[in-house]
């Protein structure tokens, strides 16, 4: 169903995406590697991907409290 979603929005509007989890490890989610596969092309076909690697924000302020 999400790939629907995704293939239907591609090139007609703008999607946002985030995880914690790198493309490589989507098979964790999802059990068919062909279906991963065909999801992160269309997501990332076009697009710019924001690598955010650094400390967490919310986690620095519950420290903080």
């Amino acid at each position: 169903m999400l790939f629907k979603v995704i293939a239907e929005r591609t090139e007609r509007t703008s999607t946002v995406i985030t995880t914690n989890l790198e493309f490589s490890r989507w098979t964790e989610m999802f059990s068919n590697d062909t279906l991963v596969a065909a999801l992160v092309d269309r997501l990332t076909y076009h697009s710019s991907v924001l690598n955010m690697n650094g400390t967490s924000y919310r986690l620095q302020s519950q420290i903080k409290n």
